[in-house]
């Protein structure tokens, strides 16, 4: 018998190395209680599944299943290998079933929630096809969430479980997980914040362009007015105060020189879809604005959808 187990967990390790590098424990199997024909299957099928023959494991996996029905090693089995082939559906199947069998093993539950991923579900579309109450499941729930680090979803499961030792050491660890991953995320922030300013100090032309932004979102076109013609006027080949100049005047009632300033801005662009899009748009508003709508038509046609 120990034989036989320690030949299963060898190639079980030659899997894990050669197809999918993941960690995971394969549950035992006392294969001496069974025929020879079932133990040749299994092996075989084992055999294929390591060389990625996934088709003739399957059907290997299903003989045995069909010689011991009750064996949750062979839904394991079957689970894993239909997961393997991309047979999603078939691989919940056999998923629920080992996990119905056995709800406390982590590797079928970790299996199960492996499937749903990749079909865009979680564990709540089946939640009453398994024992989801199961204290010890929701404990493995919870590991899984942290391993992958959903730490929100390891901390609602945790709440379900009350004051004990298990979920209070989690719910520290996740926090502090938490707490390194704000820490930087913070100091990313200031370098990037740093270097943006460096690099605004060096460049002028950022500089303007910064400054116009911000008057932008303020709305404050009156100021923005004056600053992007300055802008212009230093830079004359960039498209972007061209834009900007224009889109000034036209908020302040001056539209049929804006016409002007943002036609002259088309002639400078350069494979710059997006300010297009919004020269485009702001000529449609300053035709509209001066009473010519076959004009505004024809610029907000030219607007690219979908960027």
């Amino acid at each position: 018998m120990k034989r036989l187990v320690s030949t299963y967990l060898m190639i079980c390790f030659f899997s894990f190395w050669t197809y999918a590098q993941e960690e995971e424990q394969s549950a035992e199997v006392f294969l001496e209680e069974y025929t020879d024909e079932f133990q040749e299957s299994f092996f075989e099928a084992l055999k294929q599944k390591g060389i990625q023959n996934y088709d003739r494991a399957i059907d290997l996996f299903l003989e045995c299943k069909k010689m011991n029905s009750s064996n949750s090693v062979i839904d394991y089995e079957l689970a894993k290998a239909y997961f393997l082939d991309k047979q999603y559906i078939q691989a919940q199947e056999f998923a629920i079933e080992a996990l119905n069998a056995k709800p406390m093993d982590f590797w079928y539950l970790e299996t199960l929630l492996r499937v749903l991923e990749k079909q865009g579900n979680t564990i709540s579309v089946i939640q009453q096809q398994i024992p989801f109450s199961n204290n010890k499941l929701q404990e493995n729930l919870a590991v899984f969430y942290f391993k992958k680090r959903k730490y929100e979803d390891a901390l609602k499961v945790l709440k379900g479980l009350g004051n004990s030792k298990f979920a209070t050491d989690l719910t520290l660890k996740i926090n502090d997980s938490i707490q390194r991953i704000n820490e930087k995320l913070s100091a990313t922030t200031i370098v990037k914040n740093t270097k943006k300013t460096v690099e605004n100090k060096d460049n002028p032309i950022a500089q303007y362009q910064s400054q116009i932004e911000e008057l932008l979102l303020k709305e404050d076109y009156k100021n923005m007015e004056v600053v992007s013609k300055e802008a212009l006027d230093s830079y004359p080949l960039q498209p972007y105060f061209h834009f900007a100049y224009g889109t000034a005047l036209n908020r302040t009632s001056k539209s049929t020189k804006a016409v002007e300033v943002l036609e002259s801005a088309i002639d400078y662009l350069f494979d710059d879809t997006s300010l297009a899009n919004k020269i485009y748009a702001e000529l449609s508003k300053a035709y509209t604005a001066i009473g010519n709508t076959s004009k505004a038509n024809e610029y907000l046609n030219k607007i690219k959808t979908g960027l």
